[in-house]
């Protein structure tokens, strides 16, 4: 049992720092075990800090500090006696610091070899990398590590010329050389005229291959661009180059941001804890999200790319320029960001494709984690380690209640809101206060009430009730919200939901509204601000059909009084591309369920459900990734939400099944014809031609569902002479769900051609995870001894041990328990190498509580045996501590 519960650091204990650095000075003598680091700050007392001490008394300098060793420290070179400072495991204290400003200097070494956390200074494939988000700047050096300590930065970087002829920082270069006196070294000197928190500092050295290009601004000012990766890959980077001076074009063109400096780098690594990191100027990826060739990605990796590219160039301003002032502010800066990289791919592919993709992802990830132990607000209230709180929470659900504001203001409201956020709080650490009072200035709106969303977590239930009077030709709707309690948050009052609707007529049209009080002008939408509220329309000539929360306007559940019928006809007719979507999974959802507690019976709605489709299928205006969309049956993790108790997976995987399998038999026709469409000779990222893919594919598992030899013989035709990676990987994710011979032979065959390709060897872990068969957990258990599979990987280990656990609910939930012991042994390893992978990780078991009693006490005793691990991180300590509350 653990003694030493981590501190838990709140909110409501916020203090400005006692100290200022206005300036950041580091030299780095690059060294694989013992790297040295000469840091100077130039120093301050900072006025807005109110002392609680004894009045005139200097308060002592605090510095964050881990592993890292002391050498020497200096006030203005003079050395800083014994006695008045003191070193602990986490912090640098000297006693009595100088009371006008002042020049500290610090002396200090680290060993980037043996940092297998990834956080810091460390080596990845030989060369040097930082990551300094959140708080891996004091793993560097002692410094006030706090995101609203705001300095300009000038770097040294001193290295071997064979080993790192690559010297990167961020900022703008000035000055390269060799070493006096060392011909076999050299240096640059980079300097960053932009004041920013130090967890936006970036090194990079090594031995890296490199592509250019310029982009020119609006204003006509040249910026070169530059990826660097490994040698060989230069080839793979004309994509991701392509994304960027796109971003670059669009955030001008929307939102009026121009780049700053003189050159935007990128950097792509293999081992790295996250996507990518936006350090200023310097972005450094995981290079599964720079790499990209027809025959080594899929379209997925290509959107992906697209995405996080546009994300991480966004955060230039939202979040670099304009940065937070804590770290329970993350949500200003990452949600307000995912909601313009959504904005970003909604304009360049598909609009409606993109809300339901982004939809799917949100109540995949963060419905059950506001549902379960580990919920918390968008803006969170306490934290012990706070990498545990780069959540779907904080980054989709946040990136949602930037687009409630951008509903209830208006789009060019909204972006006059922006511009006097980014004007007002250019080179400041700002709060979501500050956000919101732009929104609220520019609008002229009260926003209070709209504030609950940041604080509260809980996702709100609303019950939508219409009523039809033929006789008075009025439709009546009655609106309630509930909100579930969450941790620490028993009561709940009603939010400020915004809702979009409609009233659909028998023709399929919709109906102008008309509400009956003609003082009250009336849009198409609804804000509901209390517990219950209704609205009459008048001029109503029939009865209609009900769509609301149109273009899922709020991140919220629904419950109407809409009948199967109305859902299908909305799944024909509703001009909301997303309700149309929503209707098919609504009916899907009860048919499923259906199935499960009536396992033999013909599900009701079948028959109708299977003809609604087909009509999609046949409907020539619809493009082929929105009927991939309408032909996706609702994720098992997503069915097991709904029904939200006594889950059992495995049921849930049959009546899965069942259901797939008659889909594939009633469009039987129309699946082969979908497999037989022609399509283009070249291959091509662009989204129809994605989508088309992603149609074939889509057909192809529900073949395979009907009839297993069959699909499997398809599949691995398609396999064996696929001239695309998309192709390739999709036809062998289809044979993943069929147990037959063609499935072993063609993951053999796989990895047999792509073995010398890292990212192609984590696909090829991650889909036999996901085998939904018993063997699969000796499968996995065998690929942990693999030469390809370390725990020192973070790709590795998510495409291995994460697919096992959160995409392989069959096999994970075992009966007896098999798969959370082999999960819960392995993540108590990772924990000691790299404790952030193992918290996140360890986000696998956040729904056991739903479980049925008996997977339920297993879950439960495999989470008290990783909490009660010897030496367990805060990391992983607070999932598992929340998750047993």
């Amino acid at each position: 049992m653990r003694t030493d519960i981590p501190q838990t650091i709140f909110l409501k204990n916020y203090q400005p720092s006692p100290y200022l650095a206005d300036h950041v000075s580091l030299d780095f003598r690059l060294d694989p075990d013992e790297t040295r680091v000469i840091a100077r700050f130039d120093m301050r007392a900072n006025p807005l800090f109110e002392s609680s001490g004894i009045d005139g008394a200097i308060e002592p300098l605090v510095l964050d500090g881990e592993n890292i060793q002391l050498k020497s420290i200096a006030f203005t070179g003079v050395p800083v006696a014994t006695d008045q400072y003191l070193v602990t495991d986490n912090k640098l204290v000297i006693k009595n610091p100088p009371s006008e400003p002042f020049t500290l200097e610090i002396e200090t070494t680290c060993n980037p070899t043996r940092n297998t956390a990834l956080s810091g200074l460390y080596r990845s494939g030989g060369n040097y990398c930082t990551q300094c988000e959140a708080q891996g700047f004091r793993r560097i050096t002692f410094f006030l590590d706090r995101p609203d300590i705001l300095s300009c930065y000038r770097i040294r970087i001193e290295g071997d010329k064979t080993q790192n002829p690559v010297l990167l920082s961020n900022g703008n270069k000035v000055l390269e050389g060799d070493v006096p006196d060392d011909s076999s070294r050299h240096f640059a000197i980079w300097e960053d005229p932009f004041p920013k928190p130090c967890y936006l500092f970036a090194l990079v050295a090594g031995d890296l291959a490199k592509v250019s290009d310029s982009f020119t601004t609006r204003n006509g000012r040249s910026v070169a661009l530059e990826i660097f990766v490994e040698h060989g890959k230069q080839d793979r980077c004309d994509w991701a180059m392509d994304c960027l001076k796109r971003s670059m074009k669009w955030d001008e063109e929307v939102f009026g941001r121009e780049y700053d400096l003189d050159i935007f780098m990128i950097v792509a690594v293999s081992d790295f804890n996250m996507g990518a990191m936006e350090n200023k100027g310097l972005n450094v990826f995981n290079d599964k999200f720079i790499l990209a060739r027809p025959d080594t990605a899929t379209d997925l990796d290509y959107a992906h790319i697209e995405g996080i590219i546009a994300h991480e160039y966004f955060h230039n301003w939202s979040g670099n320029r304009v940065t937070c002032r804590d770290w329970f502010q993350l949500c200003l800066k990452e949600g307000l960001t995912v909601f313009r990289d959504q904005e970003f791919t909604a304009d360049v592919r598909s609009r409606p494709v993109k809300r339901i993709g982004d939809v799917k992802l949100l109540r995949a990830h963060q419905f059950p984690e506001d549902a379960g132990p580990l919920a918390h607000p968008v803006r969170p209230q306490s934290y012990m380690e706070i990498n545990n709180f780069y959540t779907a929470t904080v980054y989709e659900k946040g990136a949602e209640l930037v687009r409630m504001l951008h509903t209830l203001i208006g789009k060019d409201v909204f972006r006059s809101a922006m511009d006097i956020y980014f004007s007002r709080h250019d080179g400041q650490a700002a709060t979501v206060e500050d956000f919101l009072q732009c929104m609220s200035e520019a609008s002229g709106r009260n926003l209070e009430h709209f504030f609950q969303w940041y604080n509260e977590a809980g996702t709100p239930n609303v019950i939508a009730e219409g009523q039809y009077d033929g006789a008075a030709k009025e439709y009546t709707l009655k609106l309630s919200q509930i909100t579930s309690p969450t941790p620490d948050q028993p009561h709940k009052p009603p939010f400020h939901i915004p809702l979009l609707l409609g009233l659909i007529g028998s023709d399929g049209q919709d109906i102008e509204l008309q509400s009956v009080d003609d003082n009250l002008p009336f849009s198409n939408l609804i804000e509901l601000t209390e517990s219950e509220q209704t609205i009459t329309f008048k001029n109503v000539s029939e009865r209609p059909v009900l769509s609301i929360n149109r273009s899922f306007s709020a991140p919220i559940t629904l419950t109407t009084n809409l009948t199967a019928q109305d859902k299908l006809f909305q799944m024909a007719h509703d001009s909301d591309s997303f309700n149309r979507f929503e209707a098919s999974q609504e009916v899907a959802m009860e048919i499923i369920i259906s199935a499960m507690s009536n396992p033999d019976g013909e599900p009701v709605e079948m028959e109708r459900y299977n003809a609604a489709l087909k009509a999609v299928i046949n409907d020539a205006t619809l493009e082929p990734a929105f009927v991939t969309q309408m032909l996706t049956l609702p994720g098992q993790a997503t069915i097991a939400g709904k029904l939200a108790e006594n889950v059992d997976p495995e049921k849930i995987h049959i009546a899965h099944r069942r259901i797939s399998h008659l889909i594939g038999k009633a469009l039987e026709d129309e699946l082969n014809g979908i497999i037989e469409r022609p399509g283009p000779e070249t291959y091509s990222a662009d989204a129809d031609a994605a989508g088309s893919r992603s149609l074939k594919h889509a057909a192809l598992f529900l073949i395979g569902a009907r009839d297993e030899q069959t699909g499997s013989e398809l599949a691995y035709k398609q396999f064996s002479t696929a001239t695309n990676m998309t192709d390739e990987f999709g036809a062998l994710a289809a044979l993943t769900h069929l147990d037959t011979q063609q499935r072993d032979n063609a993951l053999g065959e796989f990895y047999d051609k792509h073995q010398s390709d890292h990212l192609l060897v984590d696909k090829w872990f991650a889909l036999n995870a996901q085998i939904p068969f018993p063997e699969t957990l000796g499968r996995v258990r065998e690929l942990m001894d693999h030469e390809a599979f370390s725990l020192s990987k973070p790709n590795t280990v998510r495409a291995l041990l994460g697919s096992f656990a959160m995409a392989n609910p069959t096999c994970f939930n075992e009966t007896d328990g098999s798969g959370y012991e082999l999960f819960s042994d392995a993540l108590i390893d990772l924990d000691k190498i790299n404790p952030q992978v193992a918290a996140r990780l360890a986000g696998a078991f956040r729904s056991w509580q739903m479980l049925e009693p008996l997977r339920a006490e297993l879950a439960k005793e495999a989470l008290e045996k990783i909490n009660s691990a010897h030496g367990l991180s805060k990391d992983t300590f607070e999932i598992t501590e929340k998750s047993l509350a």
